[in-house]
C-alpha cells in the first residue's frame, strides 16, 4: 500500500531478474476497458471444471509483481490465475472516477465480467487490493463465491498511523532512490530485513516508479470495516504477526472481522512475517490460502 508519489526525476529501477520476465511473458495477457486506456490482466494456467478462476488483487504501489514467489505455486495446486495491475499501477491506466480504491469498483466490475462472464470468482486481495475487494464485493457480492483479505487495511482498529515512509522521486542517484526504498522495505513491507536485498528491492523499485495515484487515503479509515457487512460469501483473512499497519494493535484483528463479516471464516496470523507476507513466507502463505479455497 505505498504512496511514495513526488515531484522530481524517477531513475530507471534495477532490471528484474529473468526468471521473472520469463514469468510474465508465459501469461496470457489481456485488456478490458479503463477509461481512456485500458485495464491489463496477466492469466497463468488453465481453466478446470468446478473449479473458480482465482482472481489476485495486488497492494499499493504494486503490480502482478507483489505475488511474483507465488504464481507458480498456486498455478501448481490447479488453479486458474486472472492477476489485473489495479487501475493507476503497473500498466493499468489509471480509473476516471478517482485516485484511490473506491474508484476502482466499477472497471473491475467491468473487466470481470466481461471475462468471465456470469461466473463467481474466488478473490484474494492484499494490502490496498483487500481493500479494493471488500469495496468490489459490498457493490457486486455475486462477482465471487470466497473472499480472501492479505494484510487489509481499513478495519478500524489501529489508532493512529503505525509507520511512516519517506519520499525519493526528488533524489538524483539511483543510489540514493535505492537507500530510501530499503528504509520503505523495512518500515511497512518485511519484517525479516535480510530479504530487502535482491527480488524485494527490484519488484518495489519497479512498481514504485508506475505509481500514478498520490493521493490515496482510504487505507486509513475504517472503509474495509464498513464495506464488510455486505460481502456474502465466505471471507478468510491472513495477515503477517509482525504486520506493520497494525503492530501491536494485531490482536484485535479477528473480533473486529467478527463483528463486521457474516460469514467470516478465520484469522491466519504467519509467524515471523511482515506485511508482505505472500513474499516473506510464501509455503506458509499458500498453505493458508489452499486451506481456505479448499
Amino acid at each position: 500500500m505505498m504512496n511514495e508519489l513526488y515531484p522530481g526525476p524517477t531513475l530507471a529501477a534495477p532490471a528484474l531478474p529473468d526468471w521473472v520476465q520469463q514469468l510474465a511473458q508465459q501469461a496470457r495477457r489481456v485488456s478490458t476497458s479503463c477509461g481512456d486506456g485500458d485495464l491489463v490482466w496477466h492469466v497463468w494456467g488453465q481453466p478446470r471444471e468446478g473449479v473458480p478462476p482465482l482472481v489476485l488483487f495486488h497492494g499499493g504501489s504494486g503490480s502482478w509483481t507483489h505475488f511474483v514467489r507465488n504464481i507458480e505455486a498456486l498455478v501448481g495446486a490447479g488453479r486458474e490465475l486472472w492477476v489485473p495491475d489495479l487501475p493507476g499501477f503497473g500498466d493499468s491506466a489509471v480509473s476516471p472516477l478517482g485516485g484511490d480504491a473506491d474508484a476502482m469498483v466499477e472497471p473491475l466490475y467491468e473487466g470481470l465480467r466481461s471475462l468471465l462472464g456470469p461466473r463467481p470468482c474466488d478473490l484474494l486481495g492484499f494490502s490496498f487490493g483487500g481493500m479494493t475487494a471488500g469495496l468490489l464485493l459490498a457493490a457486486h457480492p455475486e462477482l465471487a463465491s470466497r473472499l480472501v483479505l492479505v494484510g487489509a487495511p481499513a478495519m478500524g482498529v489501529v489508532p493512529q498511523r503505525q509507520f511512516e515512509l519517506k519520499a525519493w522521486r526528488h533524489l538524483l542517484t539511483p543510489e540514493a532512490q535505492a537507500d530510501i526504498h530499503r528504509y520503505n522495505l523495512a518500515a511497512l513491507m518485511l519484517h525479516d530485513t535480510t530479504l530487502i536485498e535482491g527480488l524485494a528491492l527490484q519488484v518495489h523499485a519497479a512498481n514504485v516508479r508506475r505509481d500514478r495515484l498520490p493521493r490515496r487515503r482510504l487505507a486509513h479509515t475504517d472503509i474495509l470495516a464498513r464495506s464488510l457487512p455486505s460481502v456474502s460469501c465466505p471471507v478468510w483473512a491472513i495477515y503477517g504477526e509482525h504486520d506493520a499497519l497494525y503492530k501491536s494493535w494485531i490482536t484485535q484483528l479477528a473480533s473486529a472481522f467478527e463483528a463486521s463479516t457474516p460469514d467470516f471464516r478465520g484469522l491466519t496470523l504467519v509467524p515471523e512475517a511482515g506485511h508482505w507476507v505472500q513474499f516473506e513466507r510464501p509455503e506458509a502463505f499458500h498453505s493458508a490460502v489452499l486451506a481456505a479455497l479448499g
